[in-house]
């Protein structure tokens, strides 16, 4: 069993990283069509679990239903409030062929649902019925993948209990395949009329937000980012923890290697110190009301 923060180089997963993506947004699109709105599309995320990662309870006519990736066993399991279930084995396959059987497999369960099958947030989308390119899937990479995510899901919970204004769950994102938990000043952001409408909701107001991302051709490997939304004057100028974080000028956020992390004395305590620290630069430079959005313990 891999470590929480063994070494994750892009090149190495990518085939899978980008199949997994897909499959990702397949099951996540069912969450989607099936579960109430809620701002800022937390109603479409996935969590981690003990397994791997979970939609949590969909509600479906009288019943809840869930979709699970047990990273654990390699495969998609789906439960019914019920008693019937189903499971998808994760081994190497195309994405239209994961498609094809998980919905099948909701019908087996007496689940209906139709969904966009348009991949979102990604260069050059093939619609997963048609995407035989992306079939890739290793296990002991998704392994590792799964073990930073727990890690990291721990160590923004632990950030995320500091703070008693509004806030996002700490959440998996399968459209742009990251995890983050985002804090909010209770302001309304100015309008961006040529934003998306993705955008549009996600950004409505005032946020600090700090996650996880496995990499990309055009960001590299691995890391840790953090941003705010719109970005107060001072905000990249501002000095954050540990010293290997920096402001990225083309990504417009700063980051903190995922190595760098992984090397750290204390790694946990790293990850804090940089959600910390960049939280205050977006706090301080915006001036939010700390003293009534952050917990004060005795």
């Amino acid at each position: 069993m891999a470590n929480a923060l063994e070494p994750l180089p892009l090149p190495e997963w990518k085939p899978t990283c980008d199949t997994l993506h897909m499959w990702t947004q397949v099951v996540g699109k069912v969450r989607l069509a099936l579960a109430p709105r809620v701002n800022h599309w937390w109603a479409t995320t996935l969590y981690v679990s003990p397994r791997g990662l979970t939609t949590s309870a969909i509600p479906y006519r009288d019943r809840l239903f869930d979709c699970e990736f047990d990273f654990v066993e390699h495969q998609l399991v789906i439960r019914s409030s019920d008693g019937r279930g189903a499971r998808v084995p994760l081994v190497p396959r195309s994405v239209a062929d994961f498609y094809e059987e998980t919905m099948t497999a909701l019908r087996q369960c007496g689940i209906d649902v139709k969904i966009w099958t348009m991949p979102a947030e990604v260069d050059n989308p093939i619609p997963f019925e048609k995407d035989e390119e992306h079939a890739s899937y290793d296990r002991d990479a998704v392994d590792r993948f799964w073990r930073i995510l727990i890690f990291t899901d721990r160590v923004l919970n632990r950030f995320r209990a500091r703070f008693i204004g509004k806030c996002s769950p700490v959440h998996f994102f399968w459209g742009s395949f990251d995890m983050a938990v985002t804090r909010f000043s209770g302001r309304r952001a100015p309008e961006n009329p040529s934003a998306d409408v993705i955008t549009r909701e996600a950004y409505s107001h005032e946020v600090s937000s700090c996650g996880w991302w496995p990499g990309s051709d055009a960001l590299g490997d691995a890391a840790f980012y953090a941003y705010a939304a719109p970005a107060p004057d001072g905000f990249k100028e501002a000095k954050v923890e540990p010293p290997e974080a920096h402001y990225d000028e083309k990504l417009n956020l700063f980051v903190l290697a995922h190595h760098d992390v992984r090397n750290a004395p204390d790694p946990e305590d790293a990850l804090l110190r940089f959600c910390q620290t960049t939280y205050e630069a977006t706090a301080n430079a915006g001036k939010w009301d700390r003293e009534n959005l952050e917990r004060h313990e005795a």
